[in-house]
């Protein structure tokens, strides 16, 4: 009935005419606004801050700095303020924040606050943060508040370590006849999502605090506030509307905070923050970074049987989700295959970026770059078919994960599969390099992927389903329209299982704390598999209480009674039935006498058998499933010039159940474009003094429309058992493999080792010319 179509999105007619709301677009009488005033330098003390001249433009009713409010904040660990204190550790922190009655006045303020630093010492890489004598960044990190797994190491600029210690290294190493090693530099770069970050709130005079925000995580954004102001949380109210795109950037908490202590400093009065498009890129969360080493052994047919791996993650100045990053990298460290000794040190650095922050994929674009950037080399080495390599070491059932988490087929899918369907997609047997004419050369590159979700053991999800007297539905949860679809996907799942069509489902899109079950955040691939799993039970209560009532009005035994077409019935005689609508909020019979009650479903979900690593091996089971997929990339490059042209990639993932084609479709392709974009282009430019160079459009640069190569997209289909009809998470998976894929093509057509992004025709020129700059 619902799934396994192209249902169209339930949002889509209000997106497409623009009668969507957003935060943004939010304007009450009397509300004022907020501007931050952020600091030009990377790493500097604060000497002193003037706010006297912000008090003179007209219209300013309050002006903030760190002092106001000395509260270190952070979900991982507690080691940032809200608004910087006696220190900044990254070009465009937060130093003051001015509220007026208009955003104008609001920026005239935060532009004359006189701020006097004394400039510091700038870690401007992961590479340097580790150098024995690199300037520390956080000279009191033995003394923040952290969570039972984060392990910082005070004295040093790593904020939390993460250990693989699977195997034996010494039998893996004296097994490999044939060793490999390689370095490798993914840079730090923007979620560049269409909507700015923006947040609202407002303190009502009993208390109650209202947070409207642009966010993946409005019940974190509760408990945060709640943790770090001291506030209950039965006090505080966050809704969320549609999201215009967040890819991880949404999901932690920033300005949330921002808002609530402004509006707290004009008398509780509505107080709006709007990033600007250069705030958006350097002054809230970015997309985290990763310098690499990887070290490859494998037997001389090419089986693989040591890995040492050593990933330092690019924090930025604070520990925030990119501590949860790095250990997700950690945790799939190898790339999808099986190798029975692995060593791997996964740290997440403190630098002097701009902090880091989930990025679609958490961790794993970045280390599957440098893991199948390393399986290329090998098979250069071995004068292996580079597929063959891969389908020789693949992930299979009965195997172990670099945590010892043991496999099967429905926790991990089938690899091969989704090998052998790419081989056909790209059509690999033609010749991996081609020439093509003068200075012409055609190539393919290939990557693999996995990726399972680090989320916590606890996390979980709720769905309540109550019914239209017409027997139409309303479906609430919790999750967070981003962008993805996600709601009109549980919509089909509801559809399936109450036999109904889609049409007759109502999903309310805003999420309100007070009234929307709590669902952990809208992240990690996990809102089809969590709130699916709760709406699923939803429709279980549902129907348990309508075969009730209807049992008492057809006078049989619930066990007799099938619900479907918006009807309960008979089963054996569908002709005796009653319409849902008839009893879904109690059945009057003739003379008056009513009986049952309103029918409300409830549902809800919280993950199973995930455990916590051991901090000394990283032994455990970090997720429940893990998608595995294959891709490639087709490139023409021009051996003269270096500049290329992206004519083909593909995707084959194993998709479990596809419920929606043509989202499931457009997911991928959306995810493989992205890929490209920060592969071949996007990428922070920092000075020696740490500052981001290229703050906007006209400078930093993105794939437009007309760049973009063909898309090919394919499933295959394991079922995961544990999850909504064996539908696998795919939100995040269309840009995993991709910068790896094109690496991969374009060192083939150049006939050069490029290790580093992005890959801009300068830089393979470079590599061409014989620069071979360690990178770590």
């Amino acid at each position: 009935m619902g799934i396994g179509r192209s249902v169209p999105r339930k949002e889509a007619l209000d997106k497409v005419t623009g009668a969507a709301k957003y935060t943004y677009d939010r304007i009450t009488a009397g509300m004022l606004h907020a501007k931050m005033a952020t600091s030009p330098y990377a790493h500097a003390r604060i000497k002193s801050i003037s706010t006297d001249e912000a008090w003179k433009v007209p219209g300013v009713r309050a002006v903030i700095t760190g002092q106001d409010c000395p509260v270190l904040t952070g979900e991982e660990i507690r080691d940032r303020y809200p608004i910087a204190v006696d220190k900044v550790r990254y070009h465009g922190e937060t130093v003051a924040v001015v509220v007026a009655d208009s955003e104008y006045q609001a920026k005239a303020g935060a532009d004359v606050i006189r701020v006097e630093y004394e400039p510091l010492p700038v870690v401007n890489s992961p590479s340097v943060a580790i150098r024995s004598d690199a300037p520390i960044i956080h000279e009191n990190l033995a003394s923040y508040e952290r969570t039972r797994e984060v392990y910082p190491e005070p004295g040093t600029n790593i904020a939390h370590r993460t250990k693989i210690r699977k195997g034996d290294m010494a039998k893996g190493w004296m097994e490999s006849g044939v060793i490999v090693e390689a370095f490798f530099s993914f840079p730090p770069s923007d979620h560049a999502a269409m909507e700015t970050r923006c947040a609202i709130a407002e303190i009502l005079p009993d208390g109650q605090i209202r947070i409207e925000s642009s966010t993946q995580s409005p019940f974190m954004v509760k408990r945060l506030i709640s943790e770090f102001f001291q506030v209950e949380q039965k006090k505080i109210n966050v809704t969320a509307p549609l999201v215009g795109g967040a890819y991880g950037g949404k999901a932690p908490v920033q300005l949330e905070l921002l808002v609530y202590l402004a509006s707290k400093a004009v008398g509780g009065r509505s107080v709006k923050l709007v990033n600007s498009r250069e705030e958006d890129f350097i002054t809230s969360p970015v997309h985290i970074g990763l310098d690499a080493k990887v070290r490859l052994g494998c037997t001389a047919a090419g089986r693989l049987k040591a890995a040492e791996i050593l990933f330092l993650f690019d924090g930025g100045a604070y520990g925030d989700k990119a501590i949860d990053v790095s250990r997700a990298g950690a945790v799939d460290c190898t790339g999808p295959y099986s190798i029975e000794n692995v060593w791997c040190d996964s740290l997440c650095m403190y630098t002097n970026h701009p902090y880091a922050t989930p990025f679609r994929g958490f961790g794993h674009p970045e280390l599957t770059f440098a893991v199948e950037r390393t399986l290329d080399i090998l098979a250069h080495k071995l004068g292996m078919d580079r597929l063959e390599l891969r389908l020789k070491n693949a992930i299979a059932p009965g195997d172990t994960t670099p945590t010892q988490a043991l496999l099967d087929a429905s926790n991990v899918g089938n690899l091969p599969e989704c090998i052998e369907r790419l081989k056909e997609l790209i059509q690999w047997d033609e010749g991996e390099r081609i020439e093509i004419g003068p200075h012409k050369v055609r190539a393919k590159g290939v990557s693999c992927f996995w990726k399972t979700s680090t989320i916590d053991t606890d996390a979980g999800s709720g769905a309540v389903l109550t019914f239209n007297r017409d027997g139409s539905m309303n479906l609430n949860c919790g999750v967070v329209e981003i962008g993805t679809g996600t709601r009109t996907v549980l919509a089909q799942i509801l559809s399936e299982r109450m036999k109904v069509d889609v049409n007759q489902i109502h999903v309310k899109m805003e999420v309100d704390t007070e009234v929307s079950p709590e669902h952990w955040k809208t992240v990690a691939s996990r809102g089809t598999f969590m709130a699916g799993r709760a709406v699923l039970h939803a429709a279980e209560d549902a129907i348990v209480q309508l075969r009730n009532i209807a049992a008492a009005v057809l006078r049989c035994s619930p066990e007799d009674l099938e619900v479907a077409g918006g009807r309960v019935f008979v089963r054996a005689n569908p002709n005796i039935g009653i319409a849902i609508k008839d009893i879904a909020h109690g059945y009057k019979y003739p003379d008056g006498i009513t009986i049952g009650r309103e029918v409300i479903g409830r549902g809800s979900y919280i993950i199973r058998h995930t455990t916590f690593l051991d901090p000394d091996t990283g032994k455990g089971v970090p997720g429940p499933e893990w998608t595995v997929g294959a891709q490639a990339v087709e490139v023409e490059l021009d051996t003269k010039e270096y500049t290329y042209k992206i004519l083909k990639a593909v995707s084959v993932i194993d998709a479990g159940k596809v419920l929606n084609p043509k989202l499931a479709e457009g997911q991928i392709m959306g995810g493989m474009s992205m890929g490209l974009s920060f592969a071949s282009r996007e990428s922070f430019l920092f000075d020696d003094l740490g500052r981001v160079q290229n703050t906007q459009f006209r400078s930093y640069k993105v794939i437009h429309y007309g760049q973009n190569p063909e898309y090919l997209v394919d499933f295959v289909e394991t079922p995961h058992v544990d999850a909504p009809y064996g539908a696998r998470g795919i939100g995040e998976h269309g840009v995993i493999g991709m910068p790896a894929a094109l690496a991969n093509s374009l060192s083939i057509a150049a006939q050069a080792d490029l290790n580093q992004l992005p890959l801009i025709p300068e830089y393979i020129w470079r590599k061409k010319k014989g620069d071979n700059h360690d990178l770590i």
